[in-house]
């Protein structure tokens, strides 16, 4: 069907000189309301492209940060340096992995130092480590649902335009009396343009949005991961420490 309409079209513009695929010819042919379905989709189209491109970023720095940070703070577990790791998790702010590491360091150093609650020093490093991954996951998804929404919406605003354009191609031949190509060109180019705007603004949306969640589905497996080796090597170390105690 839409391959038709752009045939359709496609045969007005050879017939009609009067219409053409100038946008400011187009744009001066349209009736207010495909205008303003014209500027939702471009407004839609705009904040599509500014969460893009602040994902990417933050996504790019997010793998290439924890890439450093990871072999760094390894290191400094190894060797039993806690507050080494601490102040190393602390420089890489952008990292994914480092957030949730400090929150697991910090909470076993404070109950290690505490003497109120004993013995509880893993659970509530496990609980420090799941808050973290709460807060960072929340933090990796920021407008990632908005390029769902307007990947699924996008294509039925553009079909407003393009119920609007239809209805004023009836309108003309009512008006005119006539049947002919003319009457019903401004209108048809009208749902045409609309619709193209639509589908242009959804598809990228849609493939970004997937793209997207297979990278925080990737992020969650790796900060789970650590939050895991995280808990190990506190077990480990509180066992140490029991048995020299003994």
């Amino acid at each position: 069907m839409f391959l038709q309409m752009q045939g359709l079209a496609f045969w007005l513009l050879q017939e009609q000189g009067t219409v053409g695929w100038d946008p400011r010819s187009l744009w001066n042919q349209m009736g207010t309301p495909a205008k303003l379905v014209v500027v939702a989709l471009f407004i839609m189209s705009a904040w599509s492209i500014g969460v893009m491109i602040d994902r990417l970023m933050a996504f790019s720095a997010a793998r290439k940060q924890s890439r450093q940070f990871a072999p760094a703070v390894a290191g400094a577990l190894r060797e039993g340096k806690l507050d080494e790791a601490v102040k190393i998790s602390d420089r890489y702010k952008k990292s994914h992995l480092a957030k949730v590491v400090v929150a697991g360091l910090q909470e076993f150093q404070a109950h290690q130092i505490s003497s109120e609650i004993p013995g509880e020093e893993i659970e509530a490093s496990k609980r420090a480590l799941e808050r973290a991954e709460a807060i960072v996951h929340a933090e990796l998804k920021r407008g990632i649902s908005g390029l769902a929404t307007i990947g699924s919406t996008a294509p039925f605003v553009g079909l407003f335009g393009t119920v609007v354009g239809i209805v004023n191609a009836f309108k003309s031949i009512s008006t005119e009396k006539s049947t002919g190509l003319g009457a019903v060109a401004g209108g048809i180019s009208e749902a045409l343009v609309t619709t193209a705007i639509g589908l242009f603004v959804a598809i990228p949306a849609v493939w970004m949005y997937n793209y997207f969640t297979g990278k925080i589905e990737s992020f969650d497996v790796e900060m789970g991961n650590s939050s895991s080796e995280l808990i190990d090597y506190f077990l480990k170390r509180s066992q140490r420490t029991s048995t020299a105690r003994k």
